[in-house]
């Protein structure tokens, strides 16, 4: 036996004498935790870890420092570029922080929640609504996403347009760093400039420098009125036209605002045949938007609009009047990920370009991969709001998924890198809102600035020398 092996070994047996019986469980009775959302990726390991405090968490990693055991942080499943994921080595600890879910408390007068890493995101809109509050971070993954991912990987989604990523709604963090050791950073002071801010290098790191443990989250006050359209428009040149235009008469109220192709649509019609269509008639493009405030809303809302549509900014639009119509609108949106695995996508993007760079950045991309293969079809979606359009790409019609990789296997890699030439190009960046994770190291490597490459290699061997955090993520190993 090797003395990596025996240090594997002891950490094994460390970790089950540690936990307890309830606190862990075999490769064999763990399938969930090495699967991928896309179905491309098979994790591996042997033992997957649930302690169930903070407590546990630092004896965990302690024995992992000592005996030199790679973890892996687990949160809800849900990221998409193998951050979760071991792919070439059994001898790693999967960590998942899913026992850890409760809402330590709710302070109304300091507007904070502190949550545990474990705390599914909606059961922490729930929490909030309580208390008549609003946690803003929302993304279609919210039943089963957990705070300790989204902040790990400063998730975005629908309404980073007000009020920003993961990373601004977060004051404080808990979390274990690399030798065991806990941070304790949770005080809800909005104005502390006591040096480094530790919390900003923690979200965001994937795993790779700690394991955010919990975390004190920024609430809003609850809006007294919601308003959410659906538009048809002729290009996404009009959709950031109806952002602009809807910001200079309401102000900083758009919560969101999501483009849709026609494709797009069809794909849900498909799939989705129960959701309803808002239009009888077919559009090349459409958007949802949404916004937010006090009592009145509505009335400056819908007559911002009425303005967009005599200006030909928009074609066609609904208002939702109740909340069963607007649960419906955003069904159309939310459902979106899923038409497009349903349907057999090669290629699902993730990368973000300046707002005004929109428009030549679907032509551009549009171009690029009708070069790759004159048949493929693109279906982009995404916010406008920050520039984050998601670029999803089909065999041509009438061939799976499985015949077109069987017989173009080199294609769906120069789809990948097209659309990244084609961000770069944008001035944009190569991963938006789902990290880096494992799938994207290679891309990193590439487009990164140099001298950033450098100073994060310097940060993470300064706190984690022995690599064992997440290796393999951001950072080649």
């Amino acid at each position: 036996m090797s003395n990596s092996d025996s240090g594997y070994q002891q950490t094994i047996v460390a970790i089950k004498d540690l936990l307890g019986s309830k606190g862990w469980r075999e490769s064999g009775n763990a399938a969930a935790y090495y699967t991928d959302p896309r179905g491309r990726f098979t994790g591996r390991g042997n033992l997957v870890a649930l302690p169930e405090n903070t407590s546990e968490v630092s004896q965990v990693v302690s024995i992992c420092h000592h005996n030199k055991t790679p973890v892996i942080p687990y949160s809800g499943g849900t990221g998409v570029v193998a951050g979760q994921l071991s792919l070439h080595s059994d001898e790693v600890l999967i960590l998942s922080l899913e026992r850890m879910d409760e809402v330590r408390h709710i302070s109304a007068e300091d507007g904070t929640m502190l949550a545990e890493a474990g705390c599914i995101l909606s059961n922490v809109h729930d929490a909030a609504a309580e208390q008549g509050m609003l946690f803003p971070l929302s993304m279609a993954s919210k039943g089963s996403c957990r705070i300790g991912g989204n902040l790990a990987t400063n998730a975005g989604g629908i309404q980073v347009l007000r009020y920003g990523n993961a990373r601004d709604l977060c004051i404080g963090i808990e979390a274990v760093l690399p030798d065991g050791s806990i941070l304790n950073e949770l005080s809800p002071l909005r104005k502390n400039n006591t040096g480094y801010d530790l919390r900003h290098l923690l979200i965001g790191s994937e795993g790779t420098l700690g394991i955010i443990t919990a975390a004190c989250l920024n609430l809003k006050p609850a809006n007294a009125e919601t308003v959410t359209a659906f538009c048809a428009i002729q290009s996404p040149t009009q959709a950031v036209g109806l952002l602009q235009s809807i910001r200079s008469q309401i102000g900083e109220s758009v919560s969101a605002i999501e483009l849709m192709s026609s494709l797009g649509m069809e794909l849900l019609q498909e799939h989705f045949p129960n959701i309803n269509q808002p239009f009888e008639q077919k559009h090349e493009w459409y958007v949802l938007i949404e916004v937010a405030g006090q009592s009145g809303i509505r009335q400056n809302f819908e007559s911002a609009l009425f303005e967009a549509m005599e200006e030909d900014v928009v074609t066609d639009a609904v208002i939702a009047a109740t909340e069963t119509q607007r649960n419906a609108l955003w069904d159309l949106r939310e459902n979106m990920p899923e038409a497009n695995r349903l349907s057999g996508a090669i290629c699902n993007s993730d990368t973000s370009v300046p707002i005004s760079q929109i428009d030549v950045f679907n032509q551009q991309t549009a171009e690029a991969v009708s070069s790759i293969h004159s048949g493929l079809r693109l279906n982009s979606y995404g916010h406008i709001g920050d520039g984050n359009i998601h670029h999803n790409v089909f065999p041509p019609l009438g061939i799976s998924k499985s015949e077109f990789v069987k017989a173009h296997p080199e294609k769906i890699e120069a789809v990948r890198m097209a659309i990244n030439e084609v961000t770069h190009q944008c001035s944009g960046a190569i991963s938006a809102e789902h990290g880096i994770g494992r799938l994207k190291v290679g891309d990193m490597k590439q487009y990164a600035d140099p001298v950033k490459m450098q100073v994060m290699r310097s940060i993470k061997q300064a706190l984690d020398p022995n690599g064992i955090m997440n290796p393999g993520v951001i950072l080649s190993a």
